[in-house]
């Protein structure tokens, strides 16, 4: 079937279409910042301009300092050939008998193709998230799109579980950890890596291998299909952050070269194709949804799926909340977010 142009996309019924949400300033300027340096970084070739969108992706180094929470840093090398890294989270101290902490995998967002583990948001998310889950948080810098397409990211993914059950924590990891208590999460497009790397992982289980996944915890991943959603057409120009033009240009840079957006890697719900295959082992999910992401239909079709596939998901709904919510402390639904995710870890 022919894919429609954006010109020949259904409108919204403007009588269902919300008002643009009410944000801090400094939460707006953040945005802003964002949004510009992703609009003039993406060619219409299709390819970045990493030199522009650095100026506005504001970075900063590990450290081995405990911050004032007590969390310190370190970056390790996983595969140098691929200058595949990952940042690793850590209290500088336990109480002494206390439980090993579990492992916290992350990927972060982007559409496959911008920011880092070094990102400045995404650093402080990792730091709140060792202090407020009590775990070790290993963010992964995977390999970006459009110079490594799919499935670049997910083999970066599993390259990491890999290097961990083989060779562990670094040294100045000095509090114990449980292998066997391994969560998957990531944001956006990294809640979509986190479900394939997840996928992966349980179909060719290791003997050998101590990590054992405990669960997956996603945060409005980025899943889609050729499909134009109620809510992506109803959010459009609305909902900052995620627009069509941009999901489009980010599914075209990551997907490999001719697939349309119901390629597996994009479109994981069945409407437009065989859903996907998942292990006896595949992990309890929790999925969250904010009510002004555009996304936000797929990501319920999803905890949709695994259920009629007779696995464990639990949907959190933010009503007001927008896409990437979750990088900006001072929202009051990135406080509650974490306490669910808190409770998730503790359930399982």
């Amino acid at each position: 079937m022919e894919a429609k142009t954006r010109s020949q996309e259904p409108a919204a019924d403007e009588s269902t279409r919300p008002a643009p949400p009410a944000l801090p300033w400094p939460v707006r300027l953040q945005i802003f910042a964002l949004v510009t340096a992703t609009d003039l970084s993406q060619r219409r070739d299709g390819t970045v301009n990493r030199f522009l969108f650095s100026l506005g992706d504001r970075q900063t180094p590990a450290s081995p300092r405990p911050d004032a929470r007590g969390v310190r840093s370190a970056d390790i090398t996983i595969d140098a050939s691929r200058n595949l890294w990952a940042r690793v989270y850590s209290p500088a101290t336990v109480e002494a008998g206390s439980a090993p902490l579990p492992v916290v995998v992350y990927f972060h967002g982007g559409g496959f193709v911008f920011l880092s583990a070094a990102s400045l948001p995404l650093d402080g998310m990792g730091r709140s998230f060792c202090h407020e889950l009590g775990a070790v948080v290993v963010s992964v810098n995977y390999r970006l799109a459009p110079e490594h397409r799919h499935p670049a990211a997910y083999d970066d993914g599993e390259a990491v579980l890999r290097h961990l059950g083989a060779t562990g924590l670094p040294a100045d990891v000095s509090v114990p950890v449980d292998l066997s208590r391994c969560f998957l999460a990531g944001d956006s497009a990294g809640g979509n890596i986190a479900h394939h790397v997840a996928q992966r992982w349980t179909s060719s289980p290791s003997n050998n291998n101590p990590v054992r996944l405990a669960g997956i915890v996603l945060l409005q991943p980025y899943f889609g299909g050729e499909e134009r959603t109620e809510a992506e057409l109803r959010l459009e120009g609305v909902a900052p952050v995620v627009n069509i033009r941009r999901s489009d240009w980010s599914w075209r840079a990551f997907l490999p070269e001719g697939a349309d957006r119901n390629h597996p890697a994009a479109h994981v719900t069945g409407e437009a194709g065989p859903e996907p295959e998942l292990q006896e082992a595949f992990p309890p999910a929790m999925v969250a949804v904010g009510g002004l992401d555009p996304l936000q239909d797929w990501q319920r079709r999803y905890a949709a799926m695994l259920l009629r596939k007779g696995k464990k998901a639990r949907l959190v709904e933010f009503p007001d909340a927008i896409h990437a919510f979750y990088c900006f402390p001072d929202l009051p639904d990135a406080v509650k977010l974490v306490q669910e995710i808190k409770a998730f870890m503790s359930a399982h």
